[in-house]
């Protein structure tokens, strides 16, 4: 049995994201969004029962990201 998602929209003028609507704006997984919560690389705060990601910490993750570095050529 398939389960159809509804589609999710971002709206950058948003203060407060739910986990599934941060996952589609940094182009994860929603179990990944979770799994840096839990690990607290991904800032959150807890309205009532719910997890909401504040769009600054967002920014924050993403700007705190490391690029990683090509692998130099070796010369022979």
């Amino acid at each position: 049995m398939t389960t159809l998602h509804a589609p999710v929209t971002v709206h950058s003028d948003r203060l407060l994201y739910r986990p599934e609507e941060a996952a589609h704006a940094l182009a994860l997984g929603r179990s990944t969004v979770y799994e840096l919560m839990a690990a607290g690389e991904l800032r959150y705060i807890k309205v009532g029962r719910c997890r909401r990601i504040r769009r600054n910490d967002l920014e924050r993750y993403v700007a705190d990201l490391a690029p990683e570095s090509a692998p130099r050529a070796v010369e022979s």
